[in-house]
């Protein structure tokens, strides 16, 4: 809840400009991004459906990957929702309440923290299953997967606790149009009456805490992968092992890369179309890819999605 400052109006609810420049082409670009989310909705449940009922796929790696699903499920429906509501052209679709404002933000970043350490956690585990393959079965047990995932989660949802109640304390009392299509921390900032200097340290600060600590457990893991493969005389043993983790390192460069220049970029002046643009990317498109570039690159994911789909038609026909 804001402070009360004086004779200040507060605001009490917000309304998001979103794609102002393209409001003549809205009803395409609404059509545009509900089929990105819809088909984002469908691939992932997808793959967990065939994890679920494919006993090929009870392994570790699978599990972590249908947690991912899950997160991107609900990662892209923080904001799409909201951003298709604001191309039917009404003012109601652009309007948010202030409590609203600050859930979204929280579970938006709840979220993104949580993907960090589920990719972190994941190459651990393509560490162990290359470089320890005879202790892996003791070293990634179920048991262990379960407190990965789990402290995945729970650091996740600790991380935007203290950034949003550094939020709440901020007074927001004249302008209140967000320049973006959902709730995100920059924007917000530039509408405070307050003195944001706190906000934007402890901003920048757990946003670096996250990503350094993930991105290290990450780059250490594919260090010694790396190391390890050099190692290994066959080249298509080599080439064997390196398959089991391209997917996961193509994802990681993609969600990585875009998190880095967002969050963690040195002041500069920028385009807000264009940090529009980079947001859509890693919280729309990045989502829509994950699961192309895991059922696509990885033999396992196709076979089992081949033989649902196979015996649904037999079941069908």
């Amino acid at each position: 809840m804001q402070p009360y400052k004086g004779n200040w109006t507060l605001v009490t609810e917000f309304v998001m400009v979103g794609f102002s420049g393209v409001q003549e082409a809205r009803h395409l670009f609404f059509i545009l991004f509900l089929a990105m989310y819809l088909f984002t909705m469908a691939e992932n449940l997808a793959i967990i459906f065939v994890v679920s009922l494919d006993h090929r796929l009870q392994r570790p790696m699978y599990f972590f990957l249908t947690h991912l699903s899950c997160l991107e499920i609900w990662y892209t429906s923080v904001t799409v929702p909201k951003m298709l509501s604001g191309f039917t052209g009404t003012a109601e679709g652009k309007r948010i309440s202030y409590s609203g404002c600050l859930s979204q933000l929280f579970i938006f970043t709840f979220l993104g923290a949580t993907e960090c350490f589920l990719l972190a956690a994941m190459a651990y585990d393509r560490y162990v299953a290359i470089c320890e393959p005879l202790r892996y079965a003791a070293v990634v047990s179920w048991g262990t997967c379960i407190r990965l995932a789990a402290a995945s989660w729970l650091l996740g949802f600790l991380t935007p606790i203290v950034p949003i109640y550094l939020m709440s304390q901020l007074t927001f009392c004249s302008s209140n149009v967000i320049d973006h299509f959902f709730c995100d921390a920059s924007p917000l900032l530039a509408l405070s009456c307050s003195d944001v200097t706190l906000k934007e340290r402890a901003d920048f600060l757990i946003s670096l805490a996250v990503l350094l600590a993930s991105s290290t457990v990450i780059a250490v893991s594919y260090g010694n992968i790396v190391w390890t493969l050099l190692h290994i005389h066959s080249a298509a043993e080599r080439r064997k092992a390196f398959s089991t983790c391209a997917a996961h390192l193509t994802v990681v460069s993609l969600f990585y890369g875009t998190l880095f220049f967002m969050y963690v970029r040195t002041k500069m002046p920028s385009s807000m179309n264009f940090s529009k643009v980079v947001s859509v990317f890693y919280s729309i498109v990045t989502p829509m890819l994950n699961p192309l570039i895991y059922s696509l690159r990885n033999k396992e994911v196709k076979g089992a999605l081949g033989r649902a789909l196979s015996f649904k038609l037999f079941k069908g026909s």
